[in-house]
């Protein structure tokens, strides 16, 4: 299983005209106008941008973490008006392998579509085969998005805490390991991580030329983890988290959930304890 397409790949489907949606989902968490800005500046011929905070995530409360989940009816009309429905191959990129095109094939896969795909190397990866880059605006022939989630791929905050008492389930944090570790923190008035969780960085799914691993060589970076037991994944905000998910599941993973809220919601209660120990 693989929610990968190369960039040599998709220039083919474009050259076929093939019928599918490319979807553009650059963003800066520090700089949250910058993806758009990207964009306008130039994009893959056809693609439409989706933000990560105006589009894949819902708006902050005291609690939920920092990128709530969208409202499902919302999102699935966003998607529509871009000309997506069940039946569309969706193509999603970022500027490299980041976490921002994972978050948008995970909420697709979430509401049940079965063909998503992130563009390996991004649109780095296209502009140094030489391929078109475009500030055309694309036009969008409407559909109708159905949703159908799969409501069993997430647990909140208080499954998270029930599963972990009972070890019915594995906590895994993707963020960095200083910022596991409390070492560093710049988003979050707390640094550590949630106790019991252990440390996979999402960026480790990579290769060293920043690609993706194989599904053998995913295997073997996960391959202390039991393949019969329920893998929870979390990050700051369920962003991060995404690619570990994709990652999982590549390696032939099948119990695996993310916690949208993560970090970022479990330090919003303040009896919450914090870790700052390798576990």
């Amino acid at each position: 299983m693989s929610f990968l397409i190369s960039v040599d790949e998709l220039k083919t489907k474009m050259d076929a005209s093939d019928e599918m949606v490319i979807v553009d989902t650059r963003f800066e968490l520090t700089n949250p106008g910058a993806g758009r800005a990207a964009y306008l500046k130039g994009h893959i011929p056809q693609a439409f941008y989706l933000d990560l905070n105006k589009d894949l995530a819902g708006e902050k409360t005291e609690h939920g973490g920092n990128h709530p989940l969208p409202d499902i009816n919302e999102f699935a009309q966003k998607i529509g008006n871009i000309g997506i429905d069940q039946h569309t191959t969706v193509i999603v990129y970022d500027q490299g392998n980041e976490m921002f095109s994972g978050r948008c094939w995970w909420l697709l896969h979430y509401l049940g579509h079965e063909s998503v795909y992130v563009l390996d190397g991004g649109l780095e990866r296209w502009q140094e085969k030489g391929y078109e880059i475009t500030t055309k605006q694309p036009v969008a022939e409407r559909k109708t998005f159905i949703p159908k989630p799969r409501a069993d791929e997430v647990v909140d905050i208080h499954q998270v805490k029930e599963k972990l008492q009972e070890d019915s389930a594995i906590l895994i944090d993707s963020r960095s390991k200083d910022r596991y570790l409390g070492k560093n923190e710049p988003l979050y008035k707390k640094a550590g991580h949630i106790p019991g969780a252990i440390n996979y960085f999402y960026k480790d799914v990579l290769s060293e030329d920043g690609r993706w691993k194989d599904p053998d060589d995913l295997s073997q970076h996960f391959a202390s983890l039991p393949k019969d037991k329920e893998i929870m994944v979390s990050c700051g905000s369920g962003v991060s988290a995404t690619p570990n998910i994709m990652a999982l599941k590549m390696a032939g993973f099948h119990n695996v959930k993310l916690y949208p809220g993560s970090f970022s919601d479990w330090i919003s209660y303040d009896e919450n304890e914090v870790e700052t120990e390798d576990e």
